[in-house]
């Protein structure tokens, strides 16, 4: 999933995406509501992770812009204030669920999967695909009673096109999907990756390759 962490706190913020990034998400970081509003502008995201308590552009204001415009990118949002009337208000800005400061690193990684489900069409808690079967929660993908040894990326990949049902997905999706702001678009990233994961399938191949399209399981 691609989070955006919005957090004035520079080291709390690159902390925080630290973590996530361990948890298999990709994660950009931007320090202000207006930064946050710019990046949304061009970057579609799953989850929003968004401090209240923004100096210039209030946290509130930039729930509100987000909700005004129809973004879908489910929104967190976090406080050092924890009263219910604040809860209250936050709430009434578009957001999508609240996290008072401070949070158990373990708790905020759990709401963030909740809402990325809520993001998307219903799924199964288990992802199976014939002798294929990835759990998310877990982080785990069997294939014939086989662990798989997936790298995040990997298994970002093998979860995006199993979501997708059958539908073809481009290189282009995989990589605004899959990996942060860092990566180069104009890398072999999302082919190699591909390549090391069919290898980790192994046979029978689940990968097809839709010349001029992208991929689909």
């Amino acid at each position: 999933m691609r989070v955006l962490v919005v957090e004035d706190h520079e080291e709390l913020a690159l902390t925080v995406a630290a973590g996530l990034r361990r948890e298999g998400m990709a994660v950009d970081v931007v320090l202000d509501g207006r930064s946050a509003l710019d990046r949304t502008s061009v970057t579609r995201y799953d989850v929003i992770v968004l401090d209240r308590d923004l100096p210039g552009l209030h946290g509130d204001e930039v729930c509100g812009s987000l909700a005004g415009a129809g973004y879908p990118a489910r929104v967190l949002m976090l406080t050092a204030a924890g009263t219910i009337d604040d809860r209250v208000t936050g709430l009434g800005a578009g957001a999508d669920d609240y996290l008072p400061k401070p949070f158990a690193f373990a708790e905020l990684v759990a709401r963030i999967r909740a809402l990325a489900r809520r993001s998307h069409r219903a799924l199964p808690p288990v992802l199976v695909h014939g002798d294929l079967r990835l759990d998310p929660s877990t982080r785990i993908a069997v294939r014939d009673g086989r662990r798989l040894s997936l790298s995040p990326k990997e298994f970002a990949v093998l979860e995006l096109l199993l979501t997708a049902g059958g539908a073809v997905v481009s290189a282009e999706e995989l990589l605004e999907r899959g990996w942060d702001e860092f990566a180069d678009p104009f890398t072999h990233t999302v082919k190699v990756t591909i390549s090391r994961l069919r290898r980790k399938l192994g046979d029978p191949p689940l990968i097809e390759t839709v010349p001029q399209a992208g991929y689909r399981i």
